[in-house]
């Protein structure tokens, strides 16, 4: 069982390295979009809204794994 909860540490470890690297790329995508408004700000709402929802998921999947690893 201790097993299981390494291999759901491990898994979540590196989900959360992914998206961090995607969370990323989505701030800078982001900050690039709101440094030249007014240009395409017709796009501002649509990346702003996939940001927020990849930080969200990010915050939630750190959230597990701090409760497996408290759970250890």
């Amino acid at each position: 069982m201790v097993q299981t909860g390494e291999a759901s540490i491990n898994e979540l470890t590196v989900q959360i390295k992914r998206l961090n690297s995607k969370a990323g790329q989505m701030k800078m995508d982001l900050h690039d979009l709101a440094e030249g408004l007014p240009t395409n700000y017709q796009d501002l709402m649509e990346v702003a809204a996939k940001t927020y929802e990849i930080y969200r998921h990010l915050d939630e999947l750190k959230q597990q794994l701090k409760q497996l690893e408290q759970a250890k």
